[in-house]
């Protein structure tokens, strides 16, 4: 199986060169090999590499950036995978794509399931809303996997950048009413090479399905867990559990509005694959653990 890989460098796409390997002859492209931006180069860059598996992990993901730049942020999460998933459907390949919680506005009060509406609140969520109806449309075999709160060692992530103000700074202010579920890219992409090879076996139906960690908790308690287990296994830190402020929304205004409620119901993930996801903080350990080895000694 030729399998082509779309954004490498990303925190999947690093974790799915790993995962993805094994499962065929994998061409793994980057920002320089493929600019999703330049919608008019993919068609010839597709057909070059006739993959029978198309892994999209390229994406616009700077949420708030994106409401000042729409019109790149619906090429590259919109416009992009439209033209990935007529291909996928014209050569009669598969494509794998990602999606996220802020396509819905957070107002419901459990976890959202897959048949749920869609109403997001922001550019970037309108953008990958856009993504998942035109792949949908488009009669390609697809999975699209949403997910939340992404994170991984490397690349700008909440808990990396958790740990280096908490380098900097005395005390940090964290909003302490959004919830949701931290998954690791490293989650995703194990996940992600068991959904291919139950989709290449027929056990595994096109559609769109949820995709994190078991659990829930908000971002300030989220901060709390990092900086507690940071110092517990030595990292030099000026921030102390104890300064860590629970803060409203509000009292941190930002360009995109952000879902209250990011928590997604996996049931049908975990039924279909037969897993037992991990509760949250497991692969926030596993991170911490990874990063402490690059810690100075002191």
């Amino acid at each position: 199986m030729n399998i082509l890989l779309l954004g490498k460098n990303g925190q999947v796409g690093r974790e799915l060169h790993r995962t993805l390997l094994p499962l065929g002859a994998v061409t793994a492209l980057e920002r320089r090999d493929l600019d999703m931006a330049a919608t008019d180069t993919l068609p010839a860059i597709l057909e070059a590499h006739a993959p029978d598996l198309i892994v999209n992990a390229a994406a616009w993901t700077e949420v708030d950036r994106a409401e000042s730049t729409p019109d790149t942020a619906f090429r590259i999460n919109a416009d992009a995978p439209q033209i990935i998933a007529r291909f996928a459907r014209d050569r009669g390949a598969t494509l794998i794509h990602y999606s996220t919680d802020y396509v819905f506005d957070g107002r419901k009060q459990r976890p959202y399931v897959e048949s749920d509406d869609t109403n997001p609140l922001n550019v970037y969520g309108q953008s990958k809303r856009a993504g998942e109806q035109a792949i949908k449309a488009s009669g390609c075999r697809f999975v699209i996997l949403r997910t939340s709160w992404v994170f991984s060692a490397t690349g700008a992530n909440f808990i990396n950048t958790i740990l280096r103000l908490a380098r900097e700074r005395p005390t940090l202010r964290i909003v302490a009413d959004q919830f949701g579920a931290p998954t690791s890219a490293e989650l995703i992409a194990d996940v992600t090479a068991l959904a291919v090879a139950a989709h290449r076996q027929g056990q595994f139906d096109s559609g769109i399905y949820h995709l994190t960690a078991q659990g829930q908790t908000s971002w300030h308690e989220l901060a709390f867990y990092v900086v507690r287990r940071a110092r517990e296994l030595g990292f030099t830190l000026r921030t102390d559990v104890g300064d860590i402020e629970p803060i409203a929304t509000e009292e941190y205004p930002l360009p995109a509005a952000r879902p209250r409620n990011s928590l997604l119901n996996c049931d049908a993930l975990a039924s279909c694959l037969g897993l037992d996801l991990p509760y949250w903080s497991v692969h926030v350990d596993r991170m911490l653990d990874q990063l402490r080895e690059r810690e100075p000694q002191t």
